[in-house]
């Protein structure tokens, strides 16, 4: 197999202050790879700008002027981290062999890479980067990531237990992909989908360089149930046993009360029927929010909206790249 080029894509949304850290970590390792002729000198880190309201972009542009390895492109608004990996994926696709896209905050460990192209050389067409412990994390965080990587699973979603966006793909399994059109993203849930032979790779997740987390607890919480909305319809199918259930038992309650009421046994109970009527209304308005969720993401996918829109590149600005 001839030496491949590889893009790195990055995903950057206000990240001005871990930009000039961060980068000089993925040019060295770019570098590096390519001094052990691992993969070509054509190989570039490909910075997507997220729509940021910060300088990054003017930084990702003059990062591009410095070094021919640099390159990037912005969108015309801000989409969301899933859109834009999306974005550098589809940008990079027809430009190289393999892609790996990571985030731009330096928590990932990019020594990893070369394990990640020497598992695409042995023949793996994906590589998912995984962490092989959350002791970075706090107690509440950890527990609720197995939480969440249990239950998706659970409810039919093929999902690599803790693995995030950070991960190998060739041009094969991204022409593959290029045939997803949902327009409700949930990435590390679609990659599986499209299958060829995977590998993992496991490292230690780092603390953030510089700045702020852009996935407070909200946007994690929402991520999760987007991603088993995106990916499996049994819940649905759980709101119609429980309701099912709910049905039984409320028939067996309306029998026993009839054969009470004959037998002059009733006894008025304001404070159980309300806890009844007030039990039963929860649920219906859960259920009713579950199933508003899919008919939202119904409207958004017949909507079929562009995913990203891309409004410039730094080739634009300039010319010798």
């Amino acid at each position: 197999m001839k030496t491949p080029t590889l893009y790195i894509v990055i995903p950057c949304y206000n990240e001005e202050k871990v930009l000039p850290i961060s980068q000089e970590i993925f040019l060295e390792e770019l570098t590096l790879l390519i001094s052990k002729n691992k993969i070509t000198n054509d190989s570039k880190v490909l910075f997507v700008n997220d729509g940021s309201k910060d300088k990054t972009w003017e930084i990702i542009c003059d990062l591009a002027k410095k070094d021919s390895h640099f390159i990037g492109i912005s969108q015309s608004r801000n989409r969301g981290h899933q859109n834009a990996v999306l974005a550098g994926l589809m940008e990079a696709k027809d430009k190289c062999d393999i892609t790996i896209s990571i985030d731009c905050d330096g928590q990932d460990d990019v020594k990893v890479m070369e394990q990640m192209v020497d598992e695409y050389m042995n023949g793996a067409d994906v590589v998912y980067g995984v962490r092989d412990n959350r002791d970075t994390d706090t107690f509440f965080k950890r527990n609720t990531a197995v939480m969440f990587y249990k239950l998706i699973n659970a409810l039919g979603g093929e999902v690599v237990e803790n693995h995030a966006d950070y991960r190998l793909m060739s041009t094969r399994a991204l022409n593959a992909f290029s045939e997803f059109k949902e327009v409700n993203l949930f990435l590390r849930g679609l990659v599986p989908l499209v299958g060829f032979k995977s590998a993992n790779v496991y490292y230690k997740r780092n603390e953030r360089l510089a700045g702020d987390t852009h996935y407070p607890l909200s946007k994690m919480f929402y991520l999760a149930f987007d991603g088993i909305t995106s990916l499996s319809v049994k819940p649905l199918n759980m709101i119609t046993v429980f309701g099912v259930i709910v049905s039984l038992i409320s028939f067996v309650l309306m029998i026993w009360a009839f054969i009470t009421q004959l037998m002059g046994h009733t006894v008025a109970g304001w404070a159980s029927m309300t806890c009844i009527v007030c039990f039963l209304g929860g649920i219906q308005l859960i259920s009713i929010g579950v199933i508003g969720m899919y008919i939202g993401k119904i409207y958004m996918e017949v909507k079929a909206r562009p995913r990203y829109i891309i409004s410039e590149r730094t080739e634009d600005n300039n010319p010798e790249n």
